[in-house]
């Protein structure tokens, strides 16, 4: 129970702490803050909101409407898209560094072309009948890289195996001296031979 004392001018102060006219202030104040308190808050769930609806709206597959499922989807769909990003990087980066051997080999084979120009030098291929399925071979190509193998490889495939093999490279040449013996056992003319490896070499 609180006690006022009153002065001569009407006003009073109660013995529990303040006017009436202050403890209304400051109630009054009280709630003014609460209420500010109160749309801040709504402001900041508003905007939150407003954000989850527009990540919804960029995720091309939510399971759940519900704000953790939004992130969990949102997550999962942006390691999908850095993981594209890698693949399509790396395959960026693959077809530059073909890109720039492809432009290397061309310039060597330019190279060697015009090197053996200058020399003189011309693609020949000769070869010799030695015995049954047997032929000694002499190949004159131009330099590209890999020639030698692709050619080897060519040739087993169609039946034949390389023996007592040399191979040269000179002034933008490369020179090919080996014997080859049909491995199925099928005989081959000299002309017939030399035919097929002029081909062989055309693709190469």
């Amino acid at each position: 129970m609180e006690y006022a004392d009153c002065a001569p001018d009407g006003s009073c102060v109660s013995e529990g702490g303040g006017s009436g006219r202050e403890r209304m202030r400051m109630r009054g104040q009280e709630r003014e803050y609460k209420s500010k308190n109160l749309q801040a808050e709504r402001r900041r769930r508003q905007k939150l909101s407003d954000r989850l609806l527009a990540l919804r709206a960029l995720v091309p597959i939510i399971t759940n409407m519900n704000k953790a499922t939004i992130i969990e989807d949102a997550i999962t769909y942006i390691k999908e898209l850095q993981k594209n990003v890698k693949d399509l990087s790396d395959q960026l980066l693959e077809m530059e560094a073909s890109s720039e051997e492809e432009a290397k080999e061309r310039s060597e084979t330019i190279d060697a072309a015009e090197e053996m120009n200058k020399c003189g030098i011309e693609e020949d291929v000769q070869v010799t009948h030695i015995d049954g399925n047997k032929f000694w071979l002499k190949i004159v190509i131009q330099k590209k890289r890999s020639s030698f193998t692709k050619l080897v490889e060519a040739m087993n495939f169609l039946g034949f195996e390389f023996t007592d093999t040399s191979v040269t490279t000179s002034k933008g040449a490369i020179l090919i001296t080996a014997c080859v013996e049909g491995i199925y056992g099928e005989t081959f003319a000299a002309a017939e031979t030399r035919e097929l490896l002029q081909e062989i070499i055309k693709g190469i």
